[in-house]
């Protein structure tokens, strides 16, 4: 059948959309819903922002308890240095 010049191929639509523009919003809604979550939970999240900054401040705690050690075994060595006389 030949189409008249007025009557355009009749298209199914929803909510005022095509098919092909519906299935192209629905693509982008889950790919921004995947980078959304990777960005939540991937390597480069909060959380893992979140458990880097626990970790520095407890090798900081370290660093200054080994600090104190350190000075205390020091003394310790100087002071047999000096009773032994070396």
């Amino acid at each position: 059948m030949s189409e008249t010049k007025g009557q355009e191929k009749s298209r199914p639509e929803w909510f005022g959309f095509s098919v092909r523009s519906l299935l192209l919003i629905v693509a982008g809604i889950f790919l921004f819903g995947f980078y959304v979550g990777v960005l939540l939970f991937g390597e480069n999240s909060l959380e893992v922002l979140n458990g880097l900054y626990r970790e520095k401040a407890q090798l900081t705690a370290e660093k200054m308890h080994l600090q104190r050690e350190n000075q205390k075994l020091q003394k310790q060595y100087f002071e047999l240095l000096q009773i032994t006389g070396g």
